[in-house]
């Protein structure tokens, strides 16, 4: 097991630091103030801003007389204020675009209270355009845009709110629960996904696995746009009912790893052509909704940048407990999930066969656990639940009246609220540990996240397992945050790094990074050979997912000075951008264990292009301070800081292959023509009002305005959204980007011979008592909660 030293850390974090200053505790968990909506998404940013989204419910919260769904959490103040989203962005993926704007593609039909379907109906009555109490749109075709913003621009401009009008943006095919992974030149591959239902997307029997009535979508296409028509990707027709949120990871090749159901496959996305990769073992589930932990490992010098993807959790349910779009023929909340991890490398270096390994357990089960990857390389699981899935039902197969359910409508239950720590170098059998954590009081299960902060300190927030807002029931819908923080948290001492770019290429010239003696303590000459540069892309989370997460270390050799600095000469990229495709990311420097904060960097150009690579440059020899010196640094390092026996070389092959032209850096301006016209539409719009808490904006400003759900809704509300033609004409060239748009008053479509089930209930009576909801005892005579 890994120890953990749980030492007081002072203010001393450093004036730069990106937390309130603030007393904290090596692996405690601190309040992280209110998302002033449930956070079922996340996204850094920035520096000091993450985006929150909701699916559309009665949240408390107005923005334009309408419950919000959208919101702006600040990092120094822990406050959050609404943002107006317009469509429903239930369940919806997002990706980074690469100059460091943020998309989400999808979601659901529009609804009303108690998730009920919208006012205004289309698909002969089984979804909504549009609903006249909540004012959401449809979100099944959507593509929002948001270019994020900081406390110096003014958040009523146009510039920094959400773009969101699928009459002009939108995708070919309507995706709820659909995956997004970038290729090399940052276009973004869109798989999937249900057009309606519920659970699973699936009937059963199973008789149409390709479409099931209508109501799945086994198609891929592209944003932007290429011209290329959605076409079915085979593998989605293989793993119908259980391949929503399949688990997507652009490889060096420039295939993808895709894995759904207990199936995996290798996909060239220029060709369509599927390579089959052995099945998982167990056929456990980690896909949706059993929501297994799923991420790439670090990639290294010392592993020549090959990707291994590791998968815990989830679920071996046996086909038939699924069910069917409506809800799973067992009672979930008391199946065991899967503690079973493994290990995948889906391209391995030496050419042999692909194949699961396994790896140490977890150790508990966890459905809905998440992987977030710290800087020192190690990976921290939180949240989730030791029984059952994730999703929400009234009933069960089983369990077939709502009054009878355990849980109110949660099909998971005993919440795992220890973190757990996850090292990948260390030997097997040792690698998972919770030693010192503490342990959170508030249930994280169906519809929470979590996501690392520029100071290496993870937030978590979100769960919500209930069809609209319900603060009664045995797992309410939660808006407090969490901060928690890691065992480097231990040092009072934080390494202060000077030279880090605002761009990295793909190959190309070196750059130097300066660290004083004051960043680290003990032997310089130490310091310097145990001191990692990585980069970090949090990735876009929901679900138990973080999409485009990612963590690469830097080749790397060093000078220690006579005076205890420390230079370490650092590589651009490795010269491929399939291992880490373009976008917004953050640089660390890790010595003895110990991160700095985070620099938000631009990997690449900046633009949706093939990139520009050059081969690497050599490195400077190491070279060691002839009478090594002593940091003046205080504190000490990190007691759990990573084994480095596999990631600690500094100079390592650098892979890919190299397409000849030199890189150009430091091309930020290009917004892919994104958020360029948002001043010219601001003059002709009026600002939104907002329910705001930053105590920075001007009280005037906003319009603070809490009130039921839909209220001030007009009875009369137009249904329509602001056109701008500037989205299609200069951001998707392509004439057929949108051909199959339609107004937002939608045609019945051919394929719905299965009405989707309202999934709707009623809060006005709850049979769970707001005091039994944290009761340490089950509802059910005794049946284990972890909290």
């Amino acid at each position: 097991m890994l120890p953990l030293s749980t030492l007081v850390v002072t203010a001393a974090w450093l004036a730069n630091s990106l937390s309130p200053a603030q007393a904290v505790t090596a692996g405690s968990f601190a309040d992280g103030g209110n998302t002033t909506v449930s956070a079922m998404m996340l996204f850094v940013g920035n520096a000091q801003k993450v985006y929150v989204l909701d699916k559309a419910e009665g949240n408390a919260a107005q923005i334009d007389n309408h419950p919000a769904w959208g919101a702006v959490w600040d990092m120094e103040t822990h406050t959050s204020f609404a943002m107006d989203v317009k469509t429903n962005v239930f369940c919806a993926s997002g990706m980074h675009l690469p100059n460091g704007s943020y998309a989400t593609f999808g979601g659901n039909g529009a609804i009303t209270v108690g998730g009920n379907i919208g006012s205004n109906t289309t698909d002969g009555g089984s979804a909504a355009s549009y609903d006249m109490t909540y004012q959401d749109y449809d979100g099944r075709k959507a593509i929002r845009i948001l270019n994020p913003c900081t406390n110096d621009d003014d958040f009523t401009s146009e510039e920094c709110q959400w773009f969101d009008n699928p009459d002009v943006l939108s995708m070919q095919k309507e995706r709820w629960y659909s995956a997004a992974e970038p290729l090399g030149d940052g276009t973004i591959v869109l798989i999937g996904g249900f057009v309606n239902g519920g659970y699973i997307n699936r009937n059963y029997p199973n008789t149409d696995p390709t479409y099931e009535g209508g109501a799945a979508e086994p198609t891929y296409e592209f944003y932007p746009a290429n011209g290329t028509t959605a076409t079915i990707m085979q593998f989605m027709v293989k793993t119908s009912g259980l391949n929503s949120y399949a688990h997507t990871y652009l490889m060096p090749s420039g295939k993808m790893l895709v894995q759904a159901n207990y199936s995996t496959m290798l996909w060239d996305p220029a060709t369509n052509t599927e390579t089959d990769l052995p099945d998982m073992p167990g056929e456990v589930v980690r896909v949706y909704p059993a929501s297994g932990g799923v991420a790439m490992l670090p990639l290294t010098p010392a592993n020549n940048y090959t990707p291994t993807v590791i998968f815990c959790g989830g679920s071996n349910m046996t086909d038939e407990m699924w069910g069917n779009y409506s809800w799973p023929v067992i009672d979930t909340f008391y199946y065991p999930a899967s503690n079973d991890c493994q290990r995948l490398t889906p391209e391995p270096a030496d050419g042999s066969t692909p194949a699961y390994e396994q790896d140490d357990d977890m150790l508990e089960g966890r459905t809905m656990g998440q992987f977030i990857i710290l800087p020192t390389g190690e990976l921290l699981m939180v949240n989730g639940g030791e029984n059952g899935t994730a999703g929400y039902s009234e009933n069960t197969d089983t369990t077939l009246e709502y009054g009878q359910m355990p849980y109110g409508m949660s099909l998971a239950a005993a919440p795992v609220g220890k973190p757990a720590l996850y090292n990948p170098n260390a030997p097997a059998g040792s690698r998972w540990s919770n030693d010192g954590f503490d342990t959170s009081t508030i249930p994280r299960l169906y519809h929470s996240s979590a996501i690392l902060l520029p100071d290496a300190s993870v937030m978590i927030a979100g769960s919500n397992p209930n069809v609209d807002v319900n603060l009664t029931t045995y797992f309410p819908t939660t808006y407090k945050a969490e901060i928690f923080y890691p065992p480097y948290f231990s040092s009072s001492n934080r390494p202060v790094p000077t030279g880090i770019p605002t761009t990295l290429s793909y190959g190309g010239a070196y750059f130097d990074i300066s660290l004083p003696a004051s960043s680290y303590t003990g032997s310089a000459n130490d310091a310097a050979a145990n001191t990692t540069v990585v980069v970090v892309r949090p990735g876009w989370t929901t679900h138990a997912l973080n999409m485009g997460q990612r963590f690469l270390q830097l080749n790397t050799t060093y000078t220690v000075n006579s005076n205890g600095t420390i230079v370490m000469h650092t590589s651009q990229m490795p010269p491929n951008a399939n291992i880490f495709q373009p976008g917004p990311a953050m640089v660390f420097v890790v010595v003895n264990g110990i991160p700095s904060n985070g620099t938000f960097v631009i990997v690449g150009t900046g633009n949706i292009e093939t990139q520009p690579t050059s081969s690497a440059a050599l490195l400077p020899t190491n070279q060691l301070a002839s009478t090594d010196t002593s940091g003046t640094g205080s504190g000490s390092s990190s007691s759990s800081s990573t084994d480095n026996s596999a990631s600690s070389s500094h100079t390592g092959a650098i892979v890919g292959g190299v397409v000849g032209a030199l890189v150009i850096v430091g091309i930020l301006g290009a917004l892919i023509g994104i958020c360029l016209s948002r001043r010219r539409r601001a003059a002709n719009r009026a600002p939104n009002a907002y329910a705001m808490s930053d105590p920075k904006t001007p009280a005037n400003t906003f319009n603070v305005n809490y009130g039921g759900a839909g209220a001030g809704a007009a009875a009369g509300a137009k249904e329509g959204l602001t056109a701008d033609p500037y989205y299609r004409q200069d951001y998707n060239a392509s004439s057929d980007w949108a051909q199959s748009n339609v107004a937002l008053n939608a045609p019945t479509s051919p394929y719905q011979d299965l009405p989707r089930r309202e999934n709707g209930m009623s809060m006005d009576i709850d049979p769970y008592a707001a005091e039994s909801r944290m009761s340490t005892s089950t509802p059910d005579g005794g049946r284990r909660q972890r909290f």
